[in-house]
């Protein structure tokens, strides 16, 4: 049992540095454009191509490593986060940085996959949730300590040590998953053709909409995060850093917040959560030049954005809750497409206009997020009456109840997953 745990720290520190590789070019994009000499909106594709790559190919790439045994997919998988951010130290030409975004972002939906998957086999039934939850755990720490200590070194030390960081990140999480996770080959799968039949489905692409559109609301500013703090609040790299730290601490608290709002009403939450995104814009536009008032819209608006996660993902469960494991890896493709949208129409205005009007780019999107919801509950009737009729693991007000172990995520978890059979 003791090993078990062990092995779920390691696959919770794999996670922890794959967020570290992709969110913590978000606040070292200042010193990236600076170093290759390229503009702030061309810098800004290292993060939006990661996400694209992610959306186009996670399910694919999840559907066929369903076959490989587990522990050789984790550790390819993390060596090549740790050998990409290697490069990233070592480069000093935008194309190859590129295009060490674009292979270990083939590998992030496999090794989230896997590693879930893995977690829930090696503890006791009754400890796969917390298992589960244990590793995405790395998310919010990635977040929180992960993407500021990656800005504070590029502020401080250099860009390259970085990087360096995050390749002695991966680098001992990969030694970990070699000592401590055991061979997993795997047994019997569920065939292809029962996890696409969800696409067939309407109502779900409406759903999928409204997450690529949540996710673009959240990352059209949020990607742009050490630019807006830089040229509208005018802090220097210190106070960015600072400030991003403060940000992924807020949101551990507002993904348990967001928790315990879902599960008293899965609907009015989801309506909710773009017109939270909506208000916070507008004040980040009102005291952005104000330096004490801008500290206090920052924590605001770390608590507001961790909810797009987890209010996202249940959202997009509700619809797929006969397939969750294909649905976990639409959540993961489709909330990248939305940051890759979001990245791309803000690196535009802020080229175009300037960083002062990046939240408007933020507000339109949440604007058109509340629409295609809106139209979403329309198919079910008001309140979702109707899908309570059809569904019997939806109440009348959106809450979702528990049944064969096949709920929602729980609070501060970012995907669904399910306990596979042991072998």
């Amino acid at each position: 049992m003791r090993k078990a745990s062990l092995t779920v720290l390691v696959l919770a520190l794999g996670v922890f540095g794959i967020i570290t590789t992709e969110m913590g070019m978000v606040g070292v994009l200042p010193q990236v454009s600076a170093e290759l000499g390229v503009q702030p909106s061309t810098a800004g594709w290292l993060v939006g191509v990661f996400a694209l790559v992610i959306a186009v190919s996670g399910p694919f790439t999840t559907l066929l490593a369903s076959g490989i045994d587990r522990k050789k997919i984790l550790a390819a998988a993390i060596a090549v986060f740790a050998v990409s951010n290697a490069v990233y130290a070592l480069t000093t030409r935008y194309e190859v940085m590129l295009a060490f975004r674009v292979v270990p972002a083939l590998f992030h939906p496999v090794f989230f996959a896997v590693a879930l998957a893995t977690a829930a086999r090696l503890v006791p039934a009754e400890d796969a949730t917390r298992a589960t939850t244990t590793v995405f755990g790395g998310v919010t720490v990635g977040f929180a300590f992960g993407v500021p200590l990656t800005s504070y070194l590029a502020e401080h030390v250099s860009l390259a040590s970085a990087f360096w960081f995050g390749a002695l990140v991966n680098l001992i999480a990969f030694l970990g998953v070699l000592r401590f996770v055991p061979p997993m080959p795997v047994g019997q799968r569920v065939s292809y053709g029962a996890q696409l039949s969800v696409l067939k489905r309407s109502r779900l692409w409406l759903t999928i909409a409204s997450v690529v559109l949540v996710f673009a609301a959240m990352f059209s500013v949020y990607g742009y995060f050490a630019e807006y703090l830089g040229q509208v609040t005018h802090m220097d790299g210190t106070w960015v850093s600072a400030m991003l730290m403060a940000f992924g601490m807020v949101m551990v608290l507002g993904n348990f917040a967001f928790g315990g709002l879902l599960r008293r009403n899965l609907i009015r939450t989801v309506v909710g959560y773009p017109v939270l995104c909506l208000l916070v814009y507008v004040l980040l536009y009102a005291v952005g030049p104000l330096f004490a008032p801008m500290v206090v819209a920052v924590l605001v608006w770390g608590a507001v954005h961790s909810g797009g996660l987890v209010v996202s993902q249940s959202w997009l469960g509700r619809d797929t809750v006969d397939a969750p494991e294909f649905g976990n890896s639409l959540f993961i493709s489709f909330s990248n497409l939305g940051i890759t949208v979001g990245t791309a129409v803000g690196g535009w205005v802020l080229a175009a206009y300037g960083a002062r009007q990046l939240t408007w780019a933020g507000t339109g999107f949440a604007v058109a997020a509340l629409i295609v919801t809106a139209l979403r509950l329309g198919l079910d009737g008001v309140g979702g009456r109707q899908a309570a009729l059809t569904d019997p693991d939806v109440g009348t007000l959106g809450e979702v109840r528990v049944r064969d172990g096949r709920a929602t995520a729980p609070a501060g978890a970012i995907q669904r997953t399910t306990v596979p059979p042991r072998s």
